[in-house]
């Protein structure tokens, strides 16, 4: 039976060109990080237009949005094999692709900081993930800058080679925080209380309920992880609004 995979770090760091970005997605890889380990944002592409929420590669291809040309080489490139590709607006950053775990991380628990947050934008996001705030704000603006931010989930035992990894890579601004990125339910969730802390904190009760119901439905249909958290959440976003708080419990009108 083949070793299970246990992330129990994650290892960040920015990388200047999106040709690294491939080449590091490729090694990790080779190395037998799983893809759904390994997160990138970036935003290499020019683009005035305000993108409300969470637009997927099936949006840009069924609807024919302009905003496809934005993807371009993105999905011909290593990061089309990552879960979960898509385009959010983040204040003070503008337009960013999200691929990888932090991509639902950001469309769902944490979209109220970064709408919400006075000034901060991703830096509050990326605090609560558990980075020092220095190192947050560093990121923020390399990325304004139109440089790329990686992530990747590792066993603990394995941090320094993965470390060496990134820096052979030309990687800079290196940090390592004790513990995996969150995800929604090991697996089926049976109860609130299998949902993650971070993930039940911005839930209501009935919000939690709503969540558990799609993730679980979609996740039966189609054994993906990432595609029921992003349905959970997109269910949530149609029921309820945020409290002034932050927490998905105002019932919206009519649904």
């Amino acid at each position: 039976m083949p070793e299970v995979y246990q992330a129990e770090r994650t290892i960040s760091a920015v990388l200047k060109e999106q040709k690294q970005v491939d080449d590091v997605i490729r090694r990790l890889l080779d190395r037998g990080v799983p893809r759904d380990h390994i997160s990138v944002m970036g935003r290499n592409f020019q683009s005035e237009t305000r993108i409300a929420g969470f637009i997927t590669k099936r949006d840009v291809i069924l609807g024919g949005l302009r905003t496809g040309a934005i993807f371009g080489s993105l999905f011909g490139s290593f990061l089309s094999l990552l879960t979960g590709v898509g385009v959010l607006f983040i204040p003070f950053v503008g337009p960013i692709v999200a691929a990888g775990p932090i991509s639902a991380i950001l469309l769902g628990a944490a979209s109220g900081a970064i709408a919400g947050s006075a000034g901060a934008g991703l830096v509050s996001v990326l605090t609560t993930l558990g980075m020092p705030e220095d190192k947050a704000a560093v990121y923020q603006t390399r990325l304004q800058a139109g440089e790329f931010l990686v992530l990747v989930e590792v066993p603990s035992d394995r941090a320094g080679e993965f470390q060496l990894l990134l820096e052979s890579a030309g990687a800079e601004e290196i940090n390592t925080i004790e513990k995996a990125l969150a995800h929604p339910c090991p697996g089926p969730c049976n109860s609130p209380e299998d949902l993650s802390p971070e993930v039940r904190s911005h839930l209501s009760s009935d919000a939690q309920n709503t969540f558990i119901q799609r993730y679980n439905q979609v996740l039966s249909d189609t054994s993906d992880e990432f595609t029921a958290e992003q349905a959970a959440w997109e269910a949530v976003h149609q029921k309820f609004d945020e409290d002034e708080n932050g927490v998905w419990s105002k019932q919206k009108v009519g649904v």
